[in-house]
């Protein structure tokens, strides 16, 4: 059986379609951990509750609330309360 005979051109492009393919599917997958679609959905009762302490000017403590109820991190709760 004849030993298969790859030129290092033909080696050297197959190694490059190779790396990008790798690279692209660790994006691919970064990118999914990064935006999980069953993400729980926001209720009218916790929007209300979050625009009260908002009105009260107890901002961090509706921030907390939203991240406890949603799972969401700090930076959105904030911008979601900021928001309302």
């Amino acid at each position: 059986m004849p030993a298969l005979d790859i030129s290092t051109p033909g080696l050297v492009a197959l190694t490059a379609v190779i790396t990008t393919l790798a690279i692209w599917l660790i994006i691919v997958a970064a990118r999914l951990t990064q935006r999980p679609r069953n993400r729980p959905g926001v209720s009218i009762d916790l929007v209300d509750q979050a625009r009260e302490l908002k009105a009260l000017g107890q901002i961090q403590e509706a921030v907390f609330l939203v991240r406890g109820e949603t799972g969401m991190s700090q930076r959105a709760a904030a911008r979601f309360v900021n928001r309302l």
